[in-house]
């Protein structure tokens, strides 16, 4: 990870020279030389992770060079805050001559001249090492070609190879069941070793359309190696819709057969490891028998199927890929650009000799295959892959792994600290994308090029992951962009493995520099990590975080610290006692505060944490104002305010933030107090944009165009959750989007006929549109466009809308594009492919149109 930690030094320090800082100025030379000791090295680094592995001075040179690295980036960002301290509050020449500043000038220059000094060092250790000088080369394909090569969703995640006997045979079993009209609850194992595909043939069967009709409640619970019984409870309850975390064992056992009771029910248990099933025989005993129920197992261990009940006709046995299943499923992935075909000859036969080495393992296959997709179609690249997998195979003969490390050995240097970043989670917990893309900001693993934002850039970096098939997608929203991630278990045991060998992050949070939050946190975790980059909060979904005082105090002391997301936590210390200290924390970049609870104000210590670039307080339904020196976090770029019922409206002089690419939960003031929807036109970085609206008042007559000059405005979703008065339908009737936007939700709109501008002559580059609640009962006549401009629309969404009358013919006549249609709650649609439009409803997709 050494060319990692360097990269993102690199590229902090060189937007640092640039900005000129009175300090970082001073220091320049010195700064220089280090930039150019670190760029002779970076072609050794690049293949570093591989060499370490094999050589232990190296391994002992890079750790090294690592801490030296991270001190360096430690005394960069004391300079910045120096000379923006020196900005602020310098009174003439004379402050350059007070003691603390010359200490800090002479401290801060004397330590960068050992560094590079050690560095120097290490780099001829180096060229000793490798037998030969370390030359400068800059790599052949540009960072920007190489990030476009992974920028973007490019394979469906879902799509399933060899596997239809599998599902089959179980659904077999299931229907098998119900005819008979058994009074046991069915019992299915799937037994196999880890990467053969159990918990995909699960899913596939959890997700068939007919066993969900076949079944009135379907509960899918991730089994960790870790668990309690309340844990697994909590989680069943959780799929159920119910939250229960106060309840002890006996009454979430309790309220599950209370769920259960007279239902048809599909239960998954993904995953078990313990030999130990007292917790299982107990839940079971609780569960309501009869109607044709079933339990579906999955575990690498035959004997914990057989404790659970499962009978041996009953165990599914899955077997490896054939050849020509191997090959497909490689191809569908390495060639997804080229809808899975091999459009390179040369290319075939090496192909398919890495695919012979990953020995018919789905993990394996589709790890290859998500890096191969993302090198470029050379003979002379994939021939280099396929030695070094052969060489891996040789160290470690497990087929799975070998193909996990080698995958990662070959991310670029800025995706393999992002990739680290999921060591931080417990195992089996779903992740959401913003909470990753947000942390991969506050820290500078992002990489920014031709002006792309960095939010933007940050769900590059997520695809790039998702597209090697390094995590594994969860949930996805109505039009396939992916919401949440997990990590399969055996990615998760390297990340663990590489993270503690490179102190990024350790299971026992000692000597580390990331820390993630949890319940069972020792105050010891950050008394010994003081130099920390990172705090997360890692909890399980329905779960909250109980935090002592004495470990919120130590908070504080972390200094250095980039990343705080202490999201849905409570605390032992009033919250306004911990925000006190943490405005001491002068480097955060990333703060949320998201669901913690009760947060009423922020108080005005916050206004020294002038770094801050993401501030995060949505879902704190107790805050009833924001502050006035937000205004002044100049490199704010992320603000979310979103379900904070309280809030009435954010202060005055927001447009002034010019760096803000995301704004959620925008209430616009009803008066000249606070921000008014006009200042959003100042906001001309504005990527995605939430609007609360509510009254006529908030949108005065000469502010209806706010948003029409918004030129890189992408994603709009308005809300008008709790409306009042009739004049607030003729004012969104007034509103001016900009022509450009790419994605458009409203919700709860008041109005019986949609907004006149809700036509592709107004939005012609719309294409994913959802529409949800409220009172909307027809289309204006401006929505079917006109004969030459029609809707480029691929994705629609239709929830909760009981009046509305849409007929079928007519949207595929004004919307020939559609791809997916998402319809639920909606009754007097006519004549949509979708069974039950009017109730549960479901997806039509144009592939199904098709066959």
């Amino acid at each position: 990870m050494a060319d990692a930690v360097v990269t993102v030094f690199l590229e902090k320090l060189l937007k640092t020279l640039a900005e000129e800082g009175r300090y970082v100025t001073e220091f320049r030379d010195l700064f220089e030389k280090l930039q150019t000791e670190l760029q002779l090295m970076q072609c050794f680094l690049m293949d570093s992770d591989r060499l370490k592995r094999k050589n232990q001075s190296i391994r002992k040179i890079l750790a090294d060079l690592r801490e030296l690295i991270y001190e360096s980036e430690d005394i960069l960002a004391d300079c910045q805050l120096q000379s923006r301290d020196g900005n602020q509050f310098s009174q003439g020449w004379l402050a350059c001559f007070s003691p603390t500043k010359l200490h800090f000038k002479y401290q801060s220059g004397k330590r960068l001249k050992e560094i590079i000094e050690k560095i120097t060092s290490i780099k001829q250790n180096i060229s000793s090492l490798l037998g030969g000088p370390l030359l400068f080369q800059p790599e052949v394909t540009n960072a920007q070609e190489q990030i476009l090569r992974w920028s973007s969703q490019v394979y469906d995640h879902t799509q399933v190879v060899g596997l239809e006997a599998d599902t089959q045979k179980i659904k077999d079993w299931i229907f098998e069941a119900a005819r008979e009209g058994s009074w046991d609850i069915l019992a299915i194992g799937v037994v196999g070793m880890g990467g053969l595909g159990k918990t995909t043939i699960a899913q596939k069967v959890f997700n068939e359309r007919e066993i969900e009709r076949h079944f009135d409640r379907r509960v899918w619970v991730s089994v960790s190696q870790t668990f309690t019984e309340e844990q697994i409870m909590r989680s069943m309850l959780n799929t159920l819709g119910e939250a229960s975390a106060k309840d002890d064992a006996n009454e979430l056992l309790k309220k599950i057969n209370q769920y259960l009771l007279g239902k048809r029910y599909l239960i998954v248990m993904d995953d078990v490891w313990s030999e130990d099933v007292v917790w299982w025989q107990r839940i079971c005993q609780g569960l309501p028998k009869g109607n044709g129920s079933c339990i579906i197992i999955t575990t690498r261990i035959e004997k914990v199927s057989r404790k659970m009940g499962v009978k041996e006709v009953r165990i599914h046995r899955p077997k490896f890929l054939n050849e020509d299943y191997s090959w497909l499923l490689f191809r569908k992935i390495a060639f997804a650009a080229s809808d899975g075909n091999c459009i390179y000859p040369d290319l075939e036969d090496v192909g398919k000799e890495i695919v012979e080495k990953c020995k018919g393992l789905p993990l394996a296959i589709k790890a290859v295959g998500g890096m191969m997709l993302c090198k470029t179609p050379y003979y002379r690249e994939w021939r280099r892959i396929a030695n070094h997998f052969r060489d891996e195979l040789i160290e470690n003969d497990n087929s799975v792994m070998a193909s996990l490390q080698l995958s990662y050995d070959e991310l670029p240097s800025y995706l393999k600290s992002c990739f680290l970043s999921f060591s931080l989670y417990p195992e089996d917990c779903v992740i959401t994308k913003e909470q990753l893309v947000h942390c991969w900001i506050g820290e500078g693993f992002v990489p920014l090029r031709s002006g792309r934002s960095s939010t933007d850039a940050g769900e590059d970096c997520f695809s790039g992951l998702t597209n090697r098939c390094l995590v594994e997608v969860v949930d996805k929203n109505y039009h396939g962009t992916i919401s949440t991630c997990k990590m399969h278990d055996m990615v998760r045991d390297l990340v663990l493995k590489i993270a503690e060998e490179d102190a990024f992050y350790t299971q026992k949070s000692l000597n580390c520099r990331h820390v993630g939050i949890s319940n069972n946190m020792d105050k010891g975790q950050l008394s010994e990590n003081q130099k920390l980059r990172g705090l997360v909060s890692t909890t399980k979904t329905s779960e909250v975080n109980k935090i002592e005082s004495s470990i919120a105090k130590k908070f504080s002391e972390c200094r250095y610290l980039r990343v705080l997301d202490v999201s849905k936590s409570i605390f032992e210390l009033p919250l306004s006692s911990l925000l006190y200290y943490i405005g001491s924390l002068q480097h955060l970049t990333y703060l949320s505060l998201s669901n913690t609870h009760p947060l009423i104000e922020l108080p005005a210590s916050l206004e020294k944490l002038s770094n801050l670039q993401i501030l995060d307080v949505s879902y704190c339904q107790n805050l009833k104002i924001l502050p006035h020196y937000l205004i002044t976090f100049k490199k704010l770029k992320v603000l979310n305010v979103s379900h904070c019922g309280s809030l009435q409206c954010l202060p005055k002089g927001l447009g002034r933030l010019s760096n803000l690419e995301v704004l959620l939960g925008f209430r616009p003031a009803r008066s000249d107090h606070g921000c008014r929807l006009g200042e959003l036109r100042n906001l001309t970085q504005l990527r995605t944009l939430g609007l609360l609206l509510t009254h006529g008042d908030e949108v005065g007559d000469s502010e209806v165009n706010a948003m029409v000059n918004l030129q890189d405005l992408e994603n709009l979703f308005i809300s008008c959750f709790d409306s009042h008065g009739s004049d607030l339908t003729s004012k969104l009737d007034k509103l001016c989007p900009p022509q450009q936007l790419h994605e458009l939700s409203l919700q709860f709109y008041p109005g019986k006929i949609s907004p006149i501008w809700l036509n592709p002559i107004a939005l012609p580059l719309l294409k994913y549109l959802s529409i949800s609640f409220g009172n909307l009962a027809n289309m204006h006549q401006n929505f079917r466009g006109d004969n030459s401009i029609v809707w480029k629309i691929e994705g629609l969404m239709l929830e909760a809308l009981s009046d509305l009358e849409l007929h079928w013919g007519m949207l595929q006549q004004v919307m020939p594009t559609l791809k997916i249609v998402n319809v639920s709650w909606c009754p007097e649609l006519v004549s949509f492919p979708i069974e039950d439009a009017g109730f549960r409803g479901g997806v039509w997709t144009k592939e199904e149109r098709r066959t």
